[in-house]
């Protein structure tokens, strides 16, 4: 039940260790002319690393995040890193955010102000926000998991521990990747405090039925048949998560350009390179590959996952390249559907590329529910 303060304080000897790894880095060879078409190419891992070595500051991403008040506990035998920012507004809504991989609590840290102090940002009084903001776990400070069998819905259960031990009655949920996938389980877990969940993706589910897939709108067979291409193309981390992470994690263990290229399949080049490299940073500093990755391998073999939909009313706030949302899916799964938007730009990583349209989203979704 301890709930410690906590402070990021990355020992030199491991930046010393990484900078020497960096300089002794063996480069892979590639095809001449190929672009994307195998991977990450060697052109933007060596940009990436040059500036590793010669401009990035770990030091100054540290203080950013170690001016937030930083906790830890321990919840069903794992620990758990969160950061806990009250707002001035005595009656804010508690907030859970929760962020996916390969990111980190990092994501959040400039959409704290405008949530917690709105009315400094353009924003009302009446929408601000206690923050709640953990580490998944086997992620980042939380570290490495120690159990089998830390899948969604355990990861939910743990969220609905953290927030009854905060002492928050009511509250809302929002996530995005893996925290799109978890909050609703929050909701489904926890219903009688659970005020809403707010959501950047609706993961697909067919139900194998053809005739459901002839109802498709035009619209919905183009994105449907995208998100394939998708999979296809790029989704090749999930199945390889999902079946065999530990043998992936070594590589990346032991190696900070393998984890630089494994996680910036994910990045492209739409991010700065400081937030790509602060995330890498963490996962590597952590030791947190491996944990990580196990999310997927757990989730893929949960056991008694739930079938009845969820009821708790659900936001969506979608993004320009973010493809996977099916209304006609997400109805079947999720029976308290009560807000659904798209918006024509940003992209997966809202907080970075339209952290505006996702902060006013979060406002008005939750004020109506508060």
């Amino acid at each position: 039940m301890a709930i410690t303060p906590y402070t990021v304080i990355i020992p030199q000897a491991d930046l010393d260790d990484l900078k020497a790894r960096l300089a002794r880095a063996r480069w892979t060879n590639e095809l001449p002319g190929v672009g994307t078409d195998y991977g990450v190419p060697l052109d933007s891992v060596k940009r990436l690393v040059t500036y590793w070595q010669e401009g990035y500051d770990w030091r100054r991403w540290e203080a950013k995040l170690n001016a937030y008040p930083q906790f830890t506990t321990t919840i069903d035998g794992e620990n758990i890193h969160f950061l806990h920012v009250r707002s001035n507004v005595d009656d804010a809504l508690p907030l859970i955010l929760t962020h996916g991989w390969p990111t980190s609590v990092f994501d959040y840290l400039d959409l704290i102000g405008p949530l917690t102090d709105p009315h400094s940002h353009g924003g009302k009084q009446a929408q601000a926000f206690h923050l709640v903001i953990p580490s998944l776990p086997g992620f980042g400070f939380s570290g490495p998991t120690r159990q089998r069998g830390w899948d969604r819905y355990r990861v939910a259960r743990a969220w609905a521990e953290l927030m009854r031990r905060l002492g928050y009655d009511r509250y809302g949920a929002h996530g995005m990747d893996w925290g799109s996938v978890i909050s609703p389980e929050v909701g489904r877990c926890d219903p009688e405090h659970v005020v809403g969940v707010h959501v950047t993706e609706i993961f697909p589910a067919p139900s194998g039925d053809p005739a459901e897939m002839a109802a498709l709108s035009s619209r919905e067979k183009e994105q449907w048949q995208a998100l394939q291409e998708w999979v296809e193309k790029k989704g090749a981390y999930a199945p390889l998560q999902s079946s065999v992470p530990q043998t992936l994690a070594h590589a990346l263990a032991d190696s900070p350009v393998g984890q630089l290229a494994w996680n910036y399949q994910m990045y492209g080049d739409e991010l700065s390179d400081d937030y790509i490299l602060t995330n890498v940073m963490i996962y590597w500093f952590t030791d947190t590959a491996a944990s990580s990755a196990r999310l997927y391998y757990e989730d893929a073999h949960a056991k008694h996952a739930p079938t009845e939909p969820t009821t708790i009313p659900l936001g969506l706030c979608n993004f320009a390249d973010v493809l996977q949302s099916i209304r006609r899916f997400a109805e079947r799964d999720h029976k308290n559907i009560v807000s659904w938007h798209f918006y024509p730009r940003g992209n997966h990583f809202a907080t970075q590329t339209a952290p505006d349209l996702l902060i006013n989203d979060l406002r008005t979704f939750f004020e109506k529910l508060h």
